[in-house]
């Protein structure tokens, strides 16, 4: 990852310091991993492949924004990245709720996360 570059990017005034990052994205990581794990052995529904496809896109986004950011640095493709993630995120949440109400509100926090990233980079975007 290309952390030099992003330290010579103007931010907005809520980004958080860089330590924040791993505790938080690894507590988040946690969630998102039960939270399947609920949907996936204790939710009941008739068809689990809708929102387990979304789950599974939403995962490849989150994946997908850091070398697009960092190693391309390519903020506007990021923004657009994360904006695709929150949106299919919210999709998968709804999904997740219609057989887990559990799944689905441990993908919260992670949403919330997702939803703070967004407003990030896109003040990022608008700074530089």
């Amino acid at each position: 990852m290309n952390i030099e570059w992003y330290h010579t990017l103007n931010k907005p005034f809520l980004s958080p310091p860089d330590w924040v990052f791993a505790p938080v994205w690894s507590f988040l990581y946690l969630l998102i991993i039960v939270s399947l794990i609920v949907f996936l052995w204790k939710g009941y529904c008739k068809n689990k492949s809708k929102p387990f496809v979304l789950f599974v896109i939403q995962v490849g986004l989150n994946l997908l924004w850091p070398p697009v950011f960092f190693q391309m640095q390519n903020v506007k493709l990021g923004f657009v990245i994360l904006f695709l993630l929150w949106v299919v995120l919210i999709l998968t949440i709804q999904a997740f709720y219609k057989c887990s109400k559990i799944a689905a509100v441990l993908l919260v926090p992670y949403f919330l996360w997702i939803t703070f990233a967004l407003y990030l980079n896109f003040e990022i975007l608008r700074l530089n």
